[in-house]
């Protein structure tokens, strides 16, 4: 059995680890992978939007599953493309993945299907935008429509703040495209849980909570990134919470999109505030979060390839997927001067010691081999894993790991975690 994983990062790795551990035995192949991927199988040197190469590589090889791990690939609609060509392929439409295409789209299902989120406006000039940032007030949050590989969200504690967002969007275009208009909302005050669910285009099974690190600096300080580290459970969504966020949110939103045409198979990512008034939506993703998928993975029991398949072929159900009582910890290892500019090209060492402790995987990120040598290739280098009874024991494991991980002007948090605990 082939399976062709598209992408490069720490999801990529966190799914090729996962989907190559399947009883099966299955033959990975990542596309364009990472050092870390190469460990697991053979990475194809095709980049992940490579759509019209991706398609090739698969009439040529045949998976018999493809897994698309970003979001610019899905809403490019390579899902769509491989599934003509009559390949099996893990993740949503083009028209599905406009959740997380367009803010503005999903804001518009939202609002249709009563899922509870942010109040909002959308807006193509700064005029307009101006005079709602003044009618609602700071702190308010600026988003480009598009995407913006992460970056196109700014909190801003001030009106002066949110007007210059807007600018930058607007006028400035420092995001292209993505930010010829955008979506004005109200902050939302609480606590940010990261939840997944599995969805076969009717049936909903949601996966472990967890709860992202988006700033760059311990204390939740700092820039936003595309996440510091992640743990999973997260205390914060409390068991009666559960049926409240499948009903509100998934089934909803499902319900809406039924409405428009459009079935949504793969996984769905809320970002849900928790906030005094319940929990409110505060984004989707169409993919698996990273690092999220690096904490939820690890905890999955048993196979996950006959799940995949049954989000594809429409026979999903819950009994299909078991959770390990253990925490999971990821900690993630960035290049000094993230999300800003960084080097390339450091020599990554003591990754066979980390990896040897119990309980513990590094997965890659922005890593490749060089001269018989890894080195970082991204903002965003490794994630190192760890499980744990408790939680406190999952972060200890992680930080013992990483302590023994070191190249030079390596960054990262080392509070992961401390709401929960």
């Amino acid at each position: 059995m082939k399976i062709l994983i598209v992408g490069g990062g720490g999801r990529e790795h966190a799914l090729a680890w996962k989907l190559g551990n399947d009883s099966r035995k299955p033959e990975i192949f990542c596309a364009p992978g990472n050092a870390g991927t190469a460990a697991l199988g053979t990475n194809v040197p095709i980049a992940a939007d490579d759509i019209e190469g991706i398609v090739q590589w698969a009439r040529e090889n045949k998976p018999s599953l493809t897994v698309v791990g970003p979001e610019a690939p899905l809403c490019a609609g390579l899902v769509d493309r491989l599934s003509e060509e009559g390949f099996k392929a893990f993740g949503p439409s083009r028209d599905a993945a406009r959740l997380e295409g367009s803010k503005i789209f999903a804001k518009e299902v939202m609002q249709a299907a009563g899922v509870p989120t942010a109040k909002a406006g959308t807006f193509s000039t700064c005029e307009t935008a101006f005079a709602y940032i003044d009618e609602l007030g700071a702190p308010v949050v600026v988003k480009a429509d598009g995407l913006a590989a992460g970056k196109g969200v700014t909190v801003c504690a001030t009106i002066e703040e949110a007007r210059q967002a807007v600018q930058e969007a607007i006028e400035d275009k420092l995001f292209g495209d993505a930010g010829n208009q955008v979506l004005i909302e109200e902050c939302l005050a609480g606590e940010e849980a990261s939840i997944l669910a599995l969805i076969d285009g009717t049936q909903v099974v949601m996966l472990a909570s967890s709860q992202d690190h988006k700033r760059a600096y311990d204390g939740d300080k700092g820039p936003n990134t595309g996440g510091m580290g992640a743990y999973s459970p997260a205390p914060v969504v409390t068991p009666d919470l559960w049926p409240v966020i499948k009903k509100q949110v998934f089934d909803r939103t499902l319900a809406e999109l039924k409405k428009r045409g459009i079935t949504y198979k793969g996984v769905l990512y809320a970002g849900v505030m928790m906030t005094a008034d319940g929990p409110k939506v505060l984004e989707f993703n169409c993919r698996f979060g990273d690092p999220e998928t690096q904490v939820v993975l690890p905890r999955w029991k048993g196979d996950a390839i006959p799940v995949f398949e049954a989000c594809v072929d429409g026979t999903l159900n819950e009994d299909m997927i078991q959770w390990h009582e253990d925490a999971c910890v990821c900690v993630v290892v960035a290049s000094g001067g993230y999300p800003g500019t960084y080097a390339k090209g450091k020599v990554i060492r003591g990754l066979e010691q980390a990896a040897a402790l119990d309980d513990v995987v590094v997965f890659h990120a922005g890593t490749k081999e060089q001269d018989g040598q890894i080195v970082t290739a991204g903002g965003r280098v490794l994630g190192v894993t760890a499980l744990g009874t408790t939680l406190r024991q999952a972060v200890d494991q992680a930080y013992n790991a990483l302590h023994m991980i070191d190249f030079d002007h390596a960054a990262y948090r080392t509070d992961i975690a401390w709401r929960a605990l």
